[in-house]
This record gives C-alpha cells, sequence and structure tokens, in this order.
C-alpha cells in the first residue's frame, strides 16, 4: 500500500528592535501558485474518489492498470474492496434456516434439569470408581452414556451399568471417530432433562466436585468448544478446495475433539448434514497429499460457518 506524505513548511521572518519595544514584523513573499494549490488538491481527491468508486461498481475482470503499475501497487488496492458476498447452495440456506430455528427456540427449563456424561472409549473405564465417588449422592441430576469402540467394558460401579450405547468401531483421525461422538449425542438427546451435553474419554477424571461443575454448567448459557485459526502445516494446510464452495479456506478451523455444550447446539450437530458429508468425504489421513482428520476440524469448523 502506497502512503504518501505531504509537508508544507511555512516560514515566517520576525525583526525585535530592542530598546523602543516595538516589534516588527518583516514581509514575506508570497506565490500565487500557493494560494491555488488548495483547490487542485480538492479536484484531485475527487478524481481518486470518482476513481475508486467507479472500481467498486463496475470492477474490472482483469486488472490491466497493474501492467502499468508494480504489483506492489495493485494488490493492496483490491485488499480495499469488500469481497464480493457469494450465492449460497440450496442446501445452504436449508442448513442456516434449521440453525436459526434452533437457536431462535423458546428455552424450556425442565424440572429437573441434567447433565449428561458421554464417555467415548475403546473398552473398560480405568477410573469408573472415581466417577463413582463424583456422582454419589447427586441422583437425578446426570446421566451417563458410554461408547466403547472395540471391547465390551466391564463395569465396577453400578452407575455405570446398563449405560453402554450401541457402539462401533472407532478408527483414529477417522470420520468413525466423529460418528462415534454424534451417536453418543443422539442417544443423550432423547432425554428431554438433558440440558448440557459434555463429552469425556477413558482418561478424564474430575477435578472438582460435582456441584461445582453442575451449579457452572447450568448457570451458563455458552458451550464449550475448542477452536482456532492455524496457519501451519497441521492446521489450513489440511484444507483442500474440495470442500467449497460451502467450505472456504478462511473458515476452517482447528480444535480440540472434547466439548462441552448446551441442547441448543446438540441439536445443531445433529441437523447437520451438509457439512458432515464433506468431512466425509474430503477430511481424511492421505486424501489429496493431506492429513486431514476431521475430529480435530468438524465440529469448530461447522460452528465458524453456521452460527
Amino acid at each position: 500500500m502506497l502512503d504518501y506524505c505531504t509537508e508544507k513548511k511555512m516560514k515566517v521572518t520576525q525583526g525585535w528592535q530592542l530598546g523602543n519595544g516595538n516589534a516588527h514584523t518583516l514581509p514575506v513573499s508570497r506565490s500565487r501558485s500557493s494560494a491555488r494549490s488548495p483547490r487542485w488538491i480538492i479536484i484531485l481527491i475527487c478524481l481518486v474518489c470518482v476513481a475508486l468508486i467507479g472500481a467498486y461498481v463496475y470492477p474490472p475482470r482483469q486488472y490491466s492498470a497493474c501492467y502499468f503499475f508494480s504489483s506492489s501497487v495493485c494488490s493492496p488496492i483490491k485488499d480495499w474492496l469488500p469481497p464480493i458476498a457469494r450465492e449460497l447452495t440450496d442446501d445452504e440456506i436449508a442448513s442456516r434456516v434449521v440453525v436459526k430455528d434452533i437457536l431462535s427456540m423458546p428455552l424450556t427449563q425442565p424440572t429437573n434439569p441434567k447433565i449428561a456424561f458421554m464417555f467415548l472409549t475403546p473398552g473398560s473405564l480405568p477410573f469408573e470408581k472415581l466417577w463413582e465417588a463424583f456422582f454419589l449422592g447427586h441422583e437425578g441430576r446426570f446421566s451417563i452414556y458410554v461408547h466403547a469402540s472395540r471391547e465390551k467394558p466391564v463395569h465396577v460401579s453400578h452407575f455405570f451399568i446398563g449405560r453402554d450405547v450401541k457402539s462401533a468401531k472407532v478408527v483414529w483421525g477417522k470420520i468413525s471417530m466423529v460418528e462415534a461422538e454424534r451417536r453418543l449425542l443422539a442417544n443423550a438427546l432423547k432425554d428431554p432433562d438433558n440440558q448440557h451435553f459434555v463429552l469425556l474419554s477413558d482418561s478424564c477424571v474430575p477435578l472438582h466436585n460435582f456441584n461445582y461443575v453442575y451449579n457452572f454448567l447450568m448457570e451458563t448459557n455458552i458451550s464449550f468448544i475448542d477452536t482456532f485459526w492455524d496457519p501451519g502445516a497441521h492446521g489450513n494446510a489440511r484444507y483442500t478446495e474440495h470442500m467449497l464452495p460451502e467450505i472456504e479456506e478462511k473458515d476452517f478451523r482447528k480444535g480440540s475433539q472434547w466439548f462441552s455444550m448446551k441442547r441448543q447446539h446438540a441439536l445443531i450437530v445433529m441437523a447437520d448434514n451438509l457439512y458432515f458429508t464433506k468431512f466425509k468425504l474430503y477430511c481424511k489421513p492421505g486424501f489429496d497429499g493431506r492429513n486431514c482428520y476431521a475430529d480435530e476440524h468438524y465440529l469448530p469448523t461447522l460452528f465458524t460457518v453456521s452460527t
């Protein structure tokens, strides 16, 4: 971007006669051009404004002016102009209508709101007894769901007996991880009393007592989903243009797969088919010369483009 600086210096010479206290200012010559210069500046500014407005209203298909100016001049000029809004596809319009309706639904607080604790594990939970101590005395204020992808877990706590959901094989880095998360959400959403949904692994342990966790999550209207822009090789370098037009690179996000979300946001995840299909087809290890891992990108990107 060019930075033009105009500096005017006016020098006034004054002669001070000592003795009688009278000051005499020596005359300074003025040229006619200095009096006319403001008019030419105003005309020049007007011409530049008209040119910029014309470039915005009638953008050229090719930047022919770049043949006369260096690329360092042309590129910033293009950056000044706001991007032209892309026309949404039919599927995008339908998706946004559904999201808008879900978010605008009146919040109906059940008599006994609960937290759904969803465990994504390959087998048995090594800290089940610790979780039992966490839940003890708070029956009726929580629900438990266990997705075991490799083997049927052996439960040592009565809180976990009968809480296994129908599970499927999960492969690290593939869409099956996201499918397991959605499977847990689907089962937990069947209980209308579940108002907050927490995804946990087999290595997770509680750091606070139950009342602290319950009050904190129930009193907030925020979902906690890790999402950030990562321009490096393990972030946006995983993006592929096969996701266009619905997912642009500027909206591609990364984050940890573990989350806690409110019921409305859980419904948005379950209602989504458009963006989930994009990740199922084009976000996988080795596709298009990239190693894209859906569990690290799907939810952060979904909530970036749809809300």
